[in-house]
């Protein structure tokens, strides 16, 4: 695996915002670098279809939010002076898997060496309880490197 095929997986959080920032400051200005810009969101709660909802207006709005989060992101990447030919961005929904699986499924199908993340300030008991995406992939990843970012 190529470290410099990197997944930047963002959510609305300050922390993911500071990931971007650090993966910004270190890759920028190279040109060898390809970064992904990856948002998984999970499956609807189960009561969502009793509104009349559909599936597709569910993604569709995953889809509206996640490109404001990749605006964002490409605004603070280029300010660092990654090129935007060397950023992609792709929205998935966690389809009957976890994210940090989805975030494993789509790195190992696509050659990504590292995985970039937030670290996410939930409590310690809450952690304990549910696990987090980070702790996930660090446990779970293979022949990657993951940067957890505070």
């Amino acid at each position: 695996m190529d470290w410099k095929r990197i997944i930047v997986a963002i959510d609305d959080s300050p922390r993911s915002i500071n990931a971007v920032e650090y993966v910004g400051s270190l890759v920028g200005g190279r040109d060898d670098v390809f970064l992904c810009l990856l948002h998984i969101y999970p499956e609807p709660p189960p009561d969502y279809y009793r509104s009349g909802a559909s599936l597709d207006e569910y993604k569709k709005k995953q889809d509206e939010q996640a490109s404001t989060l990749f605006d964002r992101a490409a605004t603070i990447l280029a300010r660092h002076g990654v090129p935007p030919v060397s950023l992609t961005s792709r929205c998935l929904m966690a389809d009957r898997k976890s994210i940090s699986a989805a975030i494993l499924d789509m790195q190992e199908q696509e050659g990504y060496g590292t995985i970039v993340v937030g670290k996410r300030g939930i409590p310690k008991a809450e952690e304990f309880l549910f696990g987090s995406i980070s702790s996930a992939l660090i446990h779970t990843g293979k022949d990657i490197a993951v940067w957890v970012i505070g």
